[in-house]
């Protein structure tokens, strides 16, 4: 399943988003015009539009709040990139040189600040205080995830439940979100807009754990860019907490002594392949599945419209990507 086939049932309201995303970074400043669009001209899958625009037609109002939402929400999703490189160094982003990389870390803060700045003056012509109040919490519990991960970097004794409650806050609460919001600003059924939270949170847990698997087995152009970049950046995920906890002591301590380091040892291919020989990939993929499955369970609760169809391809998509 390919995302244009998902997509094409969208395409009007997704150029929609795509034009309001392009036109919200308008500024005279030059170089804040730059920064800001750099990310965005790069392209990406813009699953979180996506959510919203599907979930939107779960109701029956006001299409222009949905856009709004969408637009919005994939605002943030790319504020949160362009810092995320600046606090892992990072050099690539979708193929392309990051904010950070292509100017510095003070333009990027700011870059991504601009971005927020406008996410929340489009957001705000939505006369709905629940939206707002939801958006507050999600943005206040991502940055809690953001701060933990920062806190675990390099640490080699990490349990399942701390990596879980960080991609919770991390990953799945922009994507459950970008449903709820979507559902609720079209005056869907609370039950409906229940069920599409849930999915939303189910799906993004899935979409994470998937995701750290791709970082291990992806290829650099693939994935735009090398392979194991999470872990050399201390960044311990599920493949790496599971191999901890299942190698045998003599190859636990090749990983053990790279975190150690704090990442100044260099991180060889041989110790990569490690996490693969554990079964890191393997019992994380597992679990993606699982979250998966409960995904789908919420998708049965809703209306047997097109769209909880396309919600299924778009979260079986996810988790069998290679990208």
């Amino acid at each position: 399943m390919r995302l244009a086939n998902i997509y094409r049932h969208i395409k009007k309201d997704l150029e929609r988003v795509e034009d309001l995303l392009s036109q919200s970074m308008a500024t005279n400043q030059l170089e804040l015009k730059q920064s800001s669009t750099h990310l965005l001209r790069a392209g990406g899958k813009r699953m979180r539009p996506v959510f919203v625009l599907l979930s939107g037609r779960f109701g029956t109002s006001n299409k222009q709040h949905v856009i709004d939402v969408a637009v919005a929400l994939e605002l943030i999703h790319m504020a949160t990139l362009v810092h995320d490189d600046v606090i892992d160094n990072a050099s690539l982003r979708r193929g392309q040189p990051t904010v950070k990389a292509q100017w510095d870390n003070r333009v990027a803060m700011y870059a991504g600040d601009y971005i927020i700045s406008r996410a929340l003056h489009i957001i705000s012509d939505i006369q709905i205080l629940k939206v707002h109040q939801e958006l507050s919490k999600a943005i206040f519990l991502m940055c809690e995830g953001e701060i933990d991960q920062i806190r675990d970097l390099y640490k080699p004794q990490q349990s399942v439940k701390q990596y879980l409650s960080r991609i919770k806050r991390k990953t799945a609460l922009l994507m459950s979100i970008s449903c709820q919001l979507g559902a609720l600003v079209s005056d869907a059924p609370p039950k409906v807009i229940q069920h599409l939270k849930l999915y939303g949170y189910y799906v993004g847990m899935a979409f994470q754990l998937t995701d750290d698997v791709l970082d291990f087995t992806g290829d650099e152009e693939t994935l735009g860019k090398p392979a194991g970049s999470d872990l050399r950046q201390g960044n311990v995920t599920l493949p790496v907490i599971y191999a901890m906890q299942h190698l045998p002591e003599v190859e636990r301590q090749l990983l053990d002594s790279f975190l150690s380091s704090q990442g100044k040892h260099p991180l060889t291919s041989e110790t990569l392949l490690l996490v693969q020989k554990a079964g890191g990939n393997e019992f994380t993929l597992e679990l993606s599945k699982r979250y998966l499955n409960k995904a789908l369970d919420e998708l049965k609760k809703l209306p047997s419209v097109q769209e909880q169809e396309l919600l299924k391809m778009l979260a079986e998509f996810i988790v069998g990507r290679n990208y």
